[in-house]
This record gives C-alpha cells, sequence and structure tokens, in this order.
C-alpha cells in the first residue's frame, strides 16, 4: 500500500512540478500573445525591459515549463522576468498543449506526445513573431527549462541549431529514443544541472517516473554534444564553494573548451541534489523530489552562461 501511495505522489509531482503556485492572472508586466500553429491556438508572453534604445537589439531567453506546469507560474517561480529587467533581455514563456512538451520521448502519458504535437513548429513561428515585433538580436536566442521543459530544450537545439545560440536544460537530459537522430546543422553552447540524487529523471539515465518515456544518461548526453560542438575531449574540472553546508549538496563543474565557433560544454554535477531547481523552493518533500542545492542560484548561472555564449562567439568576440 506505502509503495501504491508513493508512486501516486510521483505521478502528481510529474504531472505538475509547479501546481503549488495555483491558477494565476496574466501580470501586467507581460504581454500575452496567441498564434496558430498546426491548426492549434497557441499561447506565450513576453516580457520587454523598460529604458532600452529603439535601436538596440535584446537577447531572447525562451523559458519552457515543466510537465504539468504552465507559462505564468514558470515566470513567477524562476524569476527570469527579475533579471530580464535588469540585464535587459526579452523572457518568453510560451505554454505547452496538455502542460506538456512533445520532447522526443516514446509515451502515451500526455496529449502533447501521444497527438505528437508540433511543438517544434511552434517554437520556430514564435520566434518568427518575436522577432518581428521585438528588436532581437539573432545571435542571442537561448533556450531553458527544468525537467520537461529541460528535455525540450535539448530537442529544439538539435533541430533549430540554426537559430538558437545556446540551451541551459535543469534536470532534464536528452530523449530516448530522439537521441537516435541527433543531427544538429550547428554547434550549440549548452550548460546542464543535473542531481546526481534526482529519483524522476535519473542521471544516470533511464525510465523517467512510470510509463512517462526514458532519457539518456547524462555522461551520454554529455558525450554526445562534446562530440558534435568538437571541444576538448578533456574537461576543465572545478567545484563551486559549499556556501550552504546544511543543504545535503555540493557541485563539481565541468567545462568542455574550443568548441567549434566558440561553443562550449558546461556541466554543474549536483552531489547529492534531487529534482530541483537550485535555488529554487522545495515545492514537493525530499523523499519524492530530493534535496534543493542552496550553493547557486541556476537562474542567475543560466543568464551568465547565456551571456558568455553568444552565436558565432569567436567572430564576435574578435570585433
Amino acid at each position: 500500500m506505502k509503495r501504491i501511495q508513493i508512486l501516486l505522489i510521483l505521478a502528481a509531482v510529474l504531472g505538475s512540478v509547479s501546481c503549488v503556485f495555483g491558477q494565476m492572472r496574466t501580470p501586467r508586466h507581460l504581454t500575452q500573445k496567441t498564434t496558430v500553429s498546426g491548426g492549434i491556438k497557441r499561447t506565450y508572453y513576453v516580457f520587454k525591459p523598460a529604458g532600452v534604445s529603439k535601436s538596440k537589439k535584446l537577447p531572447v531567453v525562451m523559458v519552457f515549463h515543466g510537465g504539468g506546469g504552465t507559462a505564468l507560474r514558470m515566470e513567477r517561480w524562476l524569476k527570469f522576468t527579475d533579471l530580464a529587467r535588469r540585464e535587459k533581455f526579452i523572457a518568453v514563456y510560451p505554454d505547452g498543449i496538455g502542460n506538456n512538451w512533445n520532447d522526443g520521448r516514446d509515451t502515451q502519458v500526455n496529449r502533447a506526445h501521444k497527438d505528437k504535437i508540433d511543438d517544434l513548429s511552434f517554437v520556430s513561428k514564435l520566434l518568427d513573431e518575436v522577432t518581428l515585433d521585438y528588436p532581437v538580436d539573432k545571435d542571442r536566442i537561448y533556450a531553458t527549462g527544468p525537467s520537461n521543459g529541460g528535455i525540450f530544450s535539448h530537442f529544439i537545439a538539435a533541430q533549430m541549431a540554426d537559430r538558437i545560440a545556446a540551451i541551459a536544460p535543469v534536470i532534464g537530459g536528452i530523449a530516448d529514443p530522439f537521441h537516435k537522430r541527433f543531427e544538429p546543422s550547428d554547434p550549440v553552447s549548452v550548460f546542464i544541472i543535473q542531481g546526481t540524487e534526482d529519483k524522476l529523471v535519473p542521471y544516470k539515465g533511464g525510465e523517467i517516473g512510470r510509463n512517462r518515456g526514458r532519457v539518456i544518461s547524462t555522461d551520454e548526453t554529455i558525450r554526445i554534444w562534446t562530440n558534435h560542438n568538437k571541444t576538448d575531449s578533456k574537461a576543465v574540472e572545478g567545484n563551486l564553494a559549499d556556501s550552504d553546508k546544511n543543504d545535503g549538496c555540493r557541485v563539481e563543474t565541468f567545462t568542455w573548451r574550443n568548441g567549434k565557433n566558440g561553443t562550449e560544454v558546461v556541466l554543474y554535477k549536483l552531489i547529492g541534489g534531487g529534482h530541483t531547481w537550485p535555488g529554487g523552493s522545495q515545492y514537493a518533500p525530499r523523499f519524492i523530489v530530493g534535496r534543493v542545492c542552496r550553493d547557486f542560484d541556476a537562474t542567475e548561472a543560466v543568464w551568465q552562461f547565456f551571456k558568455d555564449h553568444p552565436k558565432n562567439r569567436d567572430s564576435r568576440s574578435s570585433t
């Protein structure tokens, strides 16, 4: 009976990592946009910082919610808007169909996968519209998100590599079986944040929850991206300061440098970290999602990585 109860809780968490925030109205600082993709009405939200010259081109950060989440809940939880206001970039928060993204997994649990929703076309159209409506730096288009949003970040980077400069998947690896057709057209910088004690999206790969598809291991994900980007074969290793001695987590860092067009692949390996956003909330009990790493703020770290990794980084740095 206890095992059944745990499985039910796991299903609830996997179905909605952000349900704690409840229903929300569109805040004034966001602009709600709608478009039609694949015959389906789609929604996304845009934040554009004030006080920017009309002639200045701005980076775009797409933030993809986790499974069961929504754009507005992610906007509130991850606080990219606060950072966008300060750092002057455009933040975009899309909504998945049925609160999920079709990220390359083989599963029939949610509508996005079952109906084979073409989220790739949606993202492409979204970027077309945002680029038309706002002053976008086309060499600084980025994607991030937790869990399903992280898996989806890998998915779109591999298939839209000509448009995406860098991605930062958090607690989400490359989907199985999608990895078998992984053929990006361009190099893409990648910043992976993954906990070793993530029971929902395992560090070593495997099944996600119950019948929610599979991901390959973090190490294999790194190998695929470093091979594609043609980075150095050996990583530069380090550690973040263990600033919170009570969080049960420490961070080992690995950086594969000198990839094509200045790309890099970076791993923050959270020793003891769970299925959580570092620096974020303990949104579910530890025995379900594991520990939150408090040694750094993932939102700040993701933006710093993006800021340092435009597309064609080598040519831009030499001008």
